[in-house]
């Protein structure tokens, strides 16, 4: 099981570049550095950056109200004191592009990624550009459930019932509907299981019944949970359909083909793809992300060290972002579907910021300013 590999996970750590307000892309190469099916070496969590805390600005609202923990890390406290509650951050790689080409370039070196031309992530960029407001609602959550992935699936097991009642606070007129994929490896117990679209009660009781299990080499069946979540009875017409897929591994190299086919059946059908990375993520899976989120228009959604929950989390190749409650996040990803709006989230929900944000934008050393979410 990957858990047992966290302690040569932050001894890795120690040599990544940490982000700062004052980063461009340079400060994350990875040159020199090629993936493998073993997480020796590339599997590498880290401690969050201290970043710079701050209240953040925003200039409209989302995400759960509620305000943050008493036990919330305040700017000088170190993070880790919100026990029990996911928290997460959240980055849109086509609001910014520039900055999102020069990673790609400094990923060159990663063996085994689904590739993409520039004027094909280009025209995704475009495709995404303008958002229109939905009425409807088609969410389907794809959850690596090999057996380093207990923390996840039992927060969103506890959870889905808050993160459903905002939703629907929000938009009461609005008919949700909610999907299961789940996914192992060859020779697990299973190697899929789906719960194609139905009402919250029925999901969350499917939900209920899962466990983890299995997974015992660091990649994971990803390809056969992706096709799968596409097989499910996605509505047309004015409903925003985003896909939740949690993780913490990639897929299997030579299976790069299958998982782009994935993401193209994705855009082709509109579904926008909000990858959420687990403790014990690696570049490969990152990068692997962070691609699914731009070519689908979906955005990259990244579980920190601030819960206390799980081992460590991978510091992202990211300059700057806002840390909140990982349910307030997927609630305000939800909002902005619905709205077809960027829904900056409540200042009294940040519980930390890094890289020096001001008026949601931060600076970078060579790719100018960047747009936080």
């Amino acid at each position: 099981m990957k858990r047992i590999w966290t302690a040569a996970m932050v001894l890795s750590a120690l040599g990544l570049a940490a982000c700062g307000g004052d980063d461009d892309a340079s400060a994350f190469s990875v040159a020199g550095r090629t993936a493998s099916d073993s997480p020796s070496g590339e599997n590498a969590g880290a401690a969050p950056s201290g970043g710079t805390s701050s209240g953040g600005s925003s200039t409209s609202s989302g995400g759960i109200a509620a305000p943050p923990s008493p036990n919330a890390p305040s700017s000088d406290e170190t993070p880790g004191a919100q026990a029990g509650l996911l928290t997460a951050g959240v980055w849109d790689d086509n609001l910014n592009f520039e900055f999102y080409k020069k990673y790609i370039g400094l990923s060159s070196n990663l063996a085994g990624l689904p590739s993409f031309s520039i004027t094909e992530r280009e025209q995704a960029r475009a495709q995404w550009t303008a958002r229109g407001a939905k009425t409807e609602l088609d969410i389907a959550f794809l959850l690596d459930t090999t057996g380093s992935m207990g923390d996840e699936l039992k927060y969103i097991q506890k959870e889905i019932d808050g993160i459903a009642q905002s939703i629907k606070d929000k938009h009461p007129q609005m008919t949700a509907r909610f999907g299961l994929v789940l996914y192992r490896d060859h020779g697990d117990a299973y190697l899929t299981r789906e719960l194609d679209f139905t009402g919250l009660d029925e999901f969350k009781a499917k939900l209920d019944e899962q466990s983890v299990g299995g997974g015992g080499d660091y990649p994971e069946a990803v390809e056969e949970g992706l096709a799968a979540t596409l097989k499910l009875s996605w509505r047309a017409g004015s409903v925003a359909r985003m896909a939740f897929w949690v993780a913490d591994a990639p897929h299997h190299h030579g299976d790069e083909g299958s998982v782009k086919d994935s993401i193209l059946g994705a855009a082709a059908k509109d579904v926008h793809i909000y990858p959420v990375a687990a403790s014990g993520s690696d570049e490969r899976t990152e990068f692997t992300m962070r691609t699914a989120a731009q070519m689908t228009g979906g955005r990259y959604v990244f579980l920190t060290d601030d819960s206390g929950v799980g081992n460590a989390h991978a510091e992202p190749k990211i300059p700057c972002y806002h840390v909140t409650r990982f349910d307030g996040a997927l609630v305000r990803m939800v909002e902005s579907e619905l709205t077809g709006q960027h829904v900056q989230p409540d200042a009294k929900a940040i519980l930390r910021s890094v890289g020096n944000p001001v008026n949601g934008q931060c600076a970078t050393k060579s790719s100018g300013t960047v747009s936080i979410y």
